[in-house]
């Protein structure tokens, strides 16, 4: 059977490639060979054309549970189709997932349980996830089945991310947008992160980049977890990352300037001037915007530069869908 053979340090980037070019062969298991991974491959011409080396070796499949593609396709048989349209995305965070199940499918919680360890045997916990409780977006959880803890650590991008849901916020789903971000930042670059939570782009950007990242955040609990990560992942680090505690809007001003500036802001916080004010080359803006208010977002962009004084060439990315009609996006903004 073909398979592509990697080293383990470009391994992430090249499953990526071979995902994108539709010859991964997900049906069967990669496998470690000391330093390097092989992948699972459907097409060996295409992915010599790639450039990837090419072997012929016996990897074998997975069982059927980890083929299925979600939570509905195992449910499709005993739920009627009211019920599969209640069923909400889940979040895989480390051994633990955290779903939502409204009131309108709250009895079949327990088929749903068992769903999603047929799916996903390696869980330890399963949370019900309620409503953010306070400013720092920390849920509200319950425990439905396993281990009575909100606490993980979960692997992403080559770092490992220690969480503790009862105290922190942390959202999995911005993977890509972490390592989109690090393969941005140049080796050299000084990089300021707002509301920099447990770390994790601060962790992804300074595990491929040798940049000096400056992070600052108010939350006592995330500064602590991240100083943690940090330690965690000591040696994979090229960069090098301090924490500030505190509120952005105090701590930032005091600071000089950097070459880039990053701002996964909260939803309802507007902290665009002073990204702007602080970056001297590039601006990444995260911001929750209409979909008929792309433009308007745009524009409010290049009339903020305008009064700084600076000039700007602006690419607006869809990041995902908030709720209906509204998009969270990153404004990746350079300044000229």
């Amino acid at each position: 059977m073909p398979a592509v053979r990697v080293k383990k340090s470009e391994a992430e980037e090249a499953k990526r490639i071979l995902k994108r070019g539709g010859i991964y062969d997900g049906k069967r298991r990669p496998r470690r060979e000391k330093e390097n991974i092989l992948f699972p491959i459907k097409d060996p011409e295409k992915a010599k054309n790639l450039g990837f080396e090419v072997v012929d070796i016996e990897l074998p499949f997975r069982p059927e549970r980890q083929i299925y593609k979600n939570l509905e396709s195992i449910l499709r048989d005993k739920f009627t189709k009211e019920e599969l349209n209640f069923l909400r995305r889940y979040d895989i965070i480390g051994d633990m997932a955290i779903i939502q199940i409204p009131p309108e499918i709250e009895r079949r919680e327990k088929e749903i349980v068992e769903a999603l360890l047929k799916v996903h045997p390696f869980l330890k916990v399963i949370a019900k996830k309620g409503f953010h409780k306070s400013v720092f977006r920390i849920g509200e959880y319950s425990i439905i089945w396993g281990e009575k803890r909100l606490t993980t650590v979960h692997k992403e991008n080559g770092v490992k991310i220690k969480v503790d849901l009862s105290k922190v916020f942390f959202n999995p789903r911005m993977k890509g947008e972490r390592y989109r971000l690090a393969q941005l930042v140049k080796d050299g670059e000084r990089v300021l992160l707002m509301f920099a939570g447990i770390l994790p782009y601060a962790l992804v950007i300074a595990r491929y980049k040798n940049a000096k990242i400056t992070a600052v955040e108010l939350n006592e609990n995330a500064v602590k977890l991240g100083i943690e990560n940090i330690q965690l992942n000591r040696d994979k680090l090229k960069g090098s990352i301090g924490i500030i505690q505190g509120d952005v809007f105090d701590v930032v001003p005091k600071l000089g300037t950097f070459d880039r500036v990053i701002s996964p802001t909260p939803k309802g916080v507007d902290a665009l001037r002073l990204a702007l004010e602080k970056a001297e080359k590039w601006v990444h803006y995260y911001d929750f915007v209409h979909e008929d208010k792309i433009e308007d977002f745009k524009e409010r962009i290049i009339s903020q530069c305008r009064e700084l004084g600076k000039e700007c060439r602006i690419r607006i990315k869809k990041v995902s869908d908030y709720k209906p009609h509204v998009l969270k996006v990153c404004a990746d903004i350079e300044l000229l």
